[in-house]
């Protein structure tokens, strides 16, 4: 599988590209695309701009997709997270990728030009075929709900 990035008029031509930091990462840094700082207030949202657009290129009946995560140390340190938890980039998608993000904690974070404020993960889909019938209740948690399975 290959990926084509395009880095838009947004990306600063001075940083660096995207590539893994190290050899056994799962993902790709992804960079704040803006010209100025901004402040991401205390339980606030905000798409920020990444400044790159994708395309996957599949190999046989692969389905692929892009997710953009939260990087674990702004979720550890400043309680900077997705909204949507993993934002899915389907297949087809060809325009700027955002980050959908939120500030959980009680304080202002400035995120500034050229920060990394997320990740990007090349993930694997699976298609099923669909067969409509009757779901079997045959197990032992059945359709007890959020819970149901106990704390210990």
């Amino acid at each position: 599988m290959k990926i084509k990035i395009e880095y838009l008029e947004n990306y600063a031509q001075d940083w660096p590209r995207m590539t893994y930091a190290h050899a056994g990462d799962s993902c790709l840094d992804m960079r704040a695309a803006i010209s100025s700082p901004l402040i991401l207030k205390a339980h606030q949202r905000a798409v920020v701009p990444t400044g790159i657009k994708c395309e996957l290129i599949k190999e046989d009946n692969d389905w692929i997709e892009i997710q953009v995560r939260a990087r674990s140390g702004l979720a550890a340190k400043n309680g900077i997270s997705m909204v949507n938890g993993i934002g899915t980039i389907d297949f087809s998608y060809r325009g700027e990728i955002g980050a959908i993000m939120i500030n959980t904690s009680d304080e202002d974070l400035t995120i500034n030009p050229g920060d990394r404020i997320a990740q990007m993960a090349i993930c694997p889909i699976y298609k099923p075929e669909i067969i409509e019938t009757n779901v079997s209740d045959n197990t032992k948690r059945s359709d007890g709900g959020f819970g149901s399975s106990g704390k210990k």
